[in-house]
């Protein structure tokens, strides 16, 4: 069978970016050759036990036999409401304002194309930003624009704008002001707001707002959409738990369209979603886990000669040695960590590495301990 014309054909993959982590292969190889063995902090992923009050209502709910819903349980969307209240002060939400998705970095690769933004126009990223923010505008077929500020864009109407307070991976915190300004320029030119808010429940410095926060917003959700994890703050990443909340017509649209698409998340986690939801002391407890590796690593970036900057909130402290990000890259990679270069987030991030807290107590103890030596 011929293949001639797919091979002619222009493929999707080609426009995209290289996978940043395929791109630090040597580096990996030289950390893991270390005789004490690698510390890896150049992933956020969770290592931490999942808590046994999720677990449980996982095993509760694996018994039903159908298919779940796309728009998610009643239970699921209720518990999301009440958690955003307690949590972070979000109010005028109800269960129609929410809908579960099968983590969030499918959510915000998707959410441009889902949307209907395509070519000829223009999504606006963060200068220093997670590469998935430009893959969705790219899937799309529409332009991605680097600015942190609605002076850089000056007259321009995006058709939608992406915002990540606190940051992956700056650990940066956008204030009150800061985020109203942004939402009044946004409404006056009709451009749609998705605001990261993944790592919310993660400041130590100062104090994180989500854009559906009164103080922010107004109570008025219009054009307004905040995306939410549960990887981070309840260790769910293999389970691929988020949601999303804000303005009830775009939820609508994007729920009409995934119920089409067939994307639900299943019924199992739908139940864990609700435990995680439900519980804060675990989500507490946790949060002290990374309080506490962030002491240990900021003591001992800081002390060899790093500077550390922004790093409010979050999981990863951006620090730099003033040097191109791959050089600071190979320095750590010879006492065997290996950390996230720079530029994987931008070209503004090409002096800085990003290093993840998560990671066990004795491995970050093990990172602190070579650094110093």
């Amino acid at each position: 069978m011929s293949t001639s014309g797919f091979a002619t054909r222009r493929r999707v993959s080609g426009l995209l970016p290289d996978f940043p982590w395929d791109t630090i292969g040597d580096a990996r190889a030289r950390a893991n050759s270390h005789p004490g063995g690698i510390v890896d902090l150049s992933v956020g992923t969770p290592v931490d036990p999942v808590d046994p009050v999720i677990r449980d209502a996982l095993a509760a709910s694996s018994e039903f036999p159908g298919y779940p819903t796309t728009v998610g349980t009643t239970e699921l969307r209720t518990a999301a409401v009440s958690a955003l209240a307690r949590r972070y002060g979000v109010t005028a939400l109800d269960a129609s304002a929410i809908l579960p998705v099968i983590g969030t970095k499918e959510a915000i690769a998707g959410i441009v194309s889902t949307l209907g933004i395509g070519a000829g126009e223009t999504v606006v990223i963060p200068e220093i930003a997670y590469p998935t923010y430009e893959v969705g505008a790219i899937l799309a077929g529409a332009s991605p624009v680097r600015a942190d500020s609605t002076v850089q864009l000056g007259p321009s109407a995006p058709a939608l704008m992406f915002l990540n307070s606190p940051s992956n991976p700056t650990g940066k915190v956008l204030g009150i002001d800061h985020l109203r300004k942004v939402i009044g320029w946004a409404r006056e030119r009709g451009t749609v707001v998705v605001s990261d808010e993944c790592y919310l429940g993660l400041a130590w410095d100062s104090e994180a707002f989500s854009i559906l926060d009164p103080r922010v917003s107004d109570g008025d959700h219009t054009g307004l959409i905040a995306v939410h994890s549960l990887s981070k703050v309840s260790n769910l990443a293999s389970y691929r738990a988020g949601f999303l909340a804000g303005d009830r017509d775009l939820i609508a649209e994007l729920l009409a369209v995934r119920k089409h698409s067939g994307m639900i998340v299943p019924f199992p986690i739908q139940g864990a979603m609700v435990a995680a939801l439900d519980d804060d002391a675990h989500a507490d407890a946790q949060a002290e886990r990374y309080r506490a590796r962030r002491a240990v690593l900021l003591a001992a970036v800081t002390a060899a000669g790093f500077r550390v900057d922004d790093s409010e909130a979050g999981l990863y402290l951006w620090a730099t040695r003033d040097e191109d990000s791959r050089s600071t890259l190979d320095w750590l990679a010879d006492r065997g960590i290996l950390a996230a270069p720079g530029d994987f987030y931008g070209p503004r991030g090409v002096r800085h590495v990003r290093m993840a807290l998560t990671a066990t107590d004795e491995r970050i103890a093990t990172a602190a301990a070579r650094l110093g030596g």
